[in-house]
């Protein structure tokens, strides 16, 4: 094994450019990042190259499938983003809808901590659900466009617990689970019909429950439509998905200036 690792490794010498996440997310973490690669790129001569975080997300599963290929449809569910975005080539993005509150990892955070569970709340969430059984009604927000809301079914959550700490958490947790992943099928069909795109990719860290992805599974097999996802090691963040899309971005000859920042709500488009 020792020999396989050290096999692996790549020198500096060997690297043709340096990337790294300049966005969205926390300012310090991304700070410290972008700090060391421009140092980096400065010290090596290599170009440097500015990834988007949620861009790499969707890069994850260029990695699982080498023949994917855009155009495509991604539902990007994580603790920051909710949004079903049209992947109209590597380095081209539009998004088509997005979260109005709450995003989907963050709901998933929140009710997993109010009912005792803690953090990360979208594994243990998952877990219990599999004990329980989806029978509690949970409202959920109609919008005519593609967005998305995730506060009203949290909330609804919240106050169950409250009034009845006695309540199945099994049950509750296998109902939120339930309701959240008809809301992102229901989105994925009506995204579906209006660009007449029939192939989907999920992206970003709630695309490892288990849950939706086979409820994505089922709309496959129902509607014909070809469904994505990555391997669950690469669906958290992960150095490996950062460093895919910037390959794109690089062969895209998209270099980023040595006084790149970080951008802590940095956007897609």
């Amino acid at each position: 094994m020792k020999e396989a690792v050290e096999k692996a490794k790549i020198q500096l010498n060997e690297i043709d450019a340096i990337a790294c996440t300049y966005g969205p997310g926390l300012v310090g973490a991304l700070l410290v990042g972008v700090s060391y690669a421009k140092a980096l790129s400065y010290s090596l001569n290599k170009p440097l190259i500015a990834v988007n975080h949620i861009k790499g997300h969707i890069a994850a599963n260029y990695i699982t499938y080498p023949e994917l290929e855009p155009p495509f449809l991604c539902i990007m569910m994580s603790g920051g983003n909710t949004q079903i975005i049209h992947v109209k080539d590597y380095t081209k993005f539009e998004v088509l809808g997005k979260t109005r509150d709450d995003a989907i990892g963050e709901a998933f955070d929140k009710v997993a901590r109010v009912i005792g569970l803690g953090y990360p709340g979208g594994p243990k969430i998952d877990k219990l659900a599999k004990e329980g059984k989806p029978n509690i009604v949970l409202p959920k927000v109609h919008l005519d466009n593609l967005d998305f809301s995730f506060s009203g079914i949290k909330t609804a959550v919240i106050n169950l617990n409250h009034k009845d700490p006695n309540i199945n958490k099994a049950n509750l947790a296998a109902s939120f689970e339930k309701t959240v992943s008809e809301i992102l099928v229901e989105k994925t069909k009506k995204a579906v019909i209006q660009t007449n795109i029939n192939k989907i990719v999920l992206a970003g860290g709630v695309s490892a429950n288990t849950y939706i992805r086979n409820e994505f599974d089922k709309l496959s097999k129902k509607e014909k439509i070809k469904v994505y996802y990555p391997e669950l090691k690469l669906c958290t963040d992960n150095a490996a998905m950062i460093s895919t899309c910037g390959y794109y971005e690089y062969i895209s000859g998209n270099i980023a200036e040595l006084t790149l920042n970080a951008i802590p709500n940095l956007k897609i488009e």
